[in-house]
């Protein structure tokens, strides 16, 4: 699809548009930046949305900045380039597999079962096809809606990410695969699970400019919880304050500060493994920010 030019917008009065989810590690990063708590910083108007319809409307290219799974991104490149900070990538925080126990089996055993899943352009999905060497038979919901479905006897299985790591022994169901800890044992290396995105017509002088912003973000976070925490809490449903706690300590970390070399290399990684897999398109390379 050949999209109309936009021209690279210079002021750096200019109110961006940026796009996350209301999870507990976005709205905690973003804080700052999104209340307007940063002397000098650029300013933003933004939307909070579940990380499917950010994948979504990022292939509209809809806003200048996103939060995206890098499920996504292989085909969002002609539009936008990474950014080295906000995003969530770690270890020890991949997507789960969860059944019933009464129907649990091993992961190789979900060929021709009904797999409710967050979307087909998450990290988990790829993430799944690729620990199961096929693509299963899936359910797409939206991602808080996979644990109920389960329970319920709906779907057989159910890839869960966010906040649903932790709550799903509470609806009796039980893990029978960790694709981080999968991805992990296969590469020797940090899962990527989302980043932040840059719309091309922010050239490379404001997108550095907005990179710095979302470090400073998440620095003024971490200096003053007191500042940021309410605004953290108002987008956190019902999730209890533990629950919240754990989601930010978990997905929180020194990736969400910066990639670094290892970050970029375990993405070009994930990128490589789902070529080769047939996954996504064999033309898909990363473009990041220089």
């Amino acid at each position: 699809m050949v999209r109309a030019k936009r021209e690279p917008a210079q002021s750096k009065d200019r109110l961006y548009t940026l796009a996350y989810s209301p999870c507990p590690n976005d709205t905690y990063i973003f804080a700052a930046l999104t209340n307007g708590l940063l002397p000098g910083a650029p300013r933003v108007r933004v939307h909070l949305a579940d990380i499917e319809e950010l994948n979504t409307s990022a292939a509209r290219a809809e806003y200048e900045l996103t939060k995206v799974s890098y499920g996504a991104i292989p085909y969002l490149m002609n539009d936008y380039r990474l950014l080295r900070a906000g995003g969530a990538l770690g270890r020890g925080c991949g997507p789960l597999v969860v059944m019933r126990p009464d129907d649990a089996c091993d992961l190789g055993s979900l060929a021709g079962r009904r797999v409710a899943i967050p979307g087909e352009r998450t990290t988990a999905f790829m993430l799944l096809q690729l620990a199961l060497g096929a693509r299963p038979q899936t359910v797409q919901l939206r991602f808080d809606e996979i644990i109920p479905a389960v329970a319920r006897g709906e779907v057989d299985a159910g890839l869960i990410i966010h906040e649903s790591r932790f709550t799903y022994p509470q609806a009796g169901l039980v893990s029978i695969a960790d694709l981080g800890e999968w991805w992990e044992n296969q590469t020797g290396k940090p899962i990527p699970l989302g980043g932040i995105l840059v719309r091309n017509d922010v050239d490379d002088e404001h997108a550095r400019a907005v990179d710095r912003a979302i470090r400073e973000s998440l620095a003024f976070a971490r200096r003053d919880e007191a500042a940021i925490m309410p605004y953290v809490r108002e987008h956190a449903f019902e999730m209890s304050d533990d629950v919240m706690r754990k989601h930010i300590d978990l997905y929180v970390n020194g990736y969400s500060d910066d990639l670094g070399d290892d970050g970029i290399d375990a993405i070009r990684e994930l990128f490589a493994r789902a070529r080769g897999a047939a996954i996504i398109p064999s033309n898909t390379d990363l473009r990041l920010v220089s």
